[in-house]
């Protein structure tokens, strides 16, 4: 078996402890899959921590809490190396379960609860050393009704797999068209960065990337937007207006492609470096700060043109960087909730 076959498979203990969770078995798990002080990097408030207990009881031991019948289900399973030869798998999926207590200051619903995940992970040597992973924290917020920033321009709705349903992508490894795919996601990335410094929107030539039936799937927050006018609608002309000097910082972030058969993805930790000027963004006032973005990326190419793109940042990272505690502000509103403390707002 080829390696990137390998690591899908070393990874299906993993999916299957999360998919009937049981903390227990997943600790075992992850101490067969990862190097003892692997470094796991988490979403905003959760930040990196090293060492599987630590991970297991910062992430997941709260969540299993607030939902004890969670469980993982993956839409997307690919893997392949980086041209700078790194072995990564990437995982992109849902937890679900019904949402019984207060997670995060979170209001519980009573109701099943859905919430995205886009999880990187790193192999040497055949173990896990790291990994890199975002999960929707805004849309369980506005499944509770807690969401306490500004509404998205784009479409909020539970985001689906592939619309071909083969994102659980299959042996043996395909290297010619995993690069092919990695190629045109790469080169599109590149001509989307000529726009505006090299002129108007026909520079990106989206036409020769992109199908017209295209769907981006944003994080919430930003939402989806289908084709490309929706994309341009609903994500990129109000990003340009409020950060136009995006892809000038290429020396502060740095980018992991790689590509499986037709799909591809990208990881970094941060990779995006941009500042909040002029009209500013998602309803925050310019700034003038320069801010980092994590950004975990998954697109998939049919005959030759980008169908679907999954996108997932961090967006209340993005919020800590400019001083706004969305927390904080999720509790200030929560506060006449029942199960709420009525002093400190904080979920009883």
């Amino acid at each position: 078996m080829d390696a990137h076959s390998y690591h899908k498979e070393f990874l299906a203990p993993l999916r299957a402890a999360m998919y009937d969770f049981d903390l227990g078995e997943l600790r075992t798990v992850l101490r067969g899959l990862c190097v003892p002080d692997a470094v796991f990097r988490l979403a905003f408030p959760f930040e990196t921590v090293e060492g599987i207990d630590a991970y297991v009881e910062a992430a997941y031991a709260p969540l299993l809490r607030a939902v004890p019948d969670m469980e993982r289900r993956d839409h997307i399973v690919m893997a392949g190396p980086t041209p700078e030869g790194v072995d990564w798998v990437g995982c992109g999926g849902f937890y679900t379960g019904t949402f019984r207590a207060p997670w995060l200051d979170i209001p519980p619903t009573g109701h099943l609860v859905h919430m995205r995940f886009h999880e990187f992970y790193r192999f040497e040597d055949g173990k896990i050393v790291e990994m890199q992973a975002l999960w929707d924290l805004p849309e369980v917020m506005m499944q509770a009704g807690a969401w306490p920033m500004v509404p998205s321009l784009g479409r909020e709705w539970h985001v689906p797999g592939p619309a071909t349903c083969d994102g659980l992508v299959p042996g043996p490894y395909d290297a010619e068209q995993g690069a092919a795919t990695c190629r045109h996601i790469v080169d599109m990335l590149a001509h989307l960065k000529r726009h505006p410094s090299q002129g108007g929107p026909e520079v990106m030539e989206m036409e020769r990337f992109w199908h017209p039936r295209m769907t981006w799937y944003g994080p919430c927050g930003i939402g989806t937007g289908r084709g490309i006018e929706g994309f341009r609608k609903w994500h990129q002309i109000p990003f340009l207006n409020g950060m136009p000097d995006r892809g000038q910082y290429l020396d502060e972030v740095e980018y992991h492609f790689f590509g499986d058969r037709n799909y591809a993805a990208v990881t970094g930790w941060p990779d995006m470096v941009q500042s909040i000027t002029h009209g500013g963004w998602l309803g925050i006032a310019p700034t003038g700060k320069k801010i980092e973005m994590r950004s975990l990326d998954f697109w998939r190419v049919e005959n030759g043109l980008i169908r679907e793109n999954w996108v997932m940042v961090d967006l209340l990272h993005m919020y800590d960087q400019i001083g706004v505690d969305v927390l904080a502000r999720m509790r200030e509103f929560n506060k006449a909730r029942v199960g709420f403390d009525q002093e400190t707002g904080v979920a009883s």
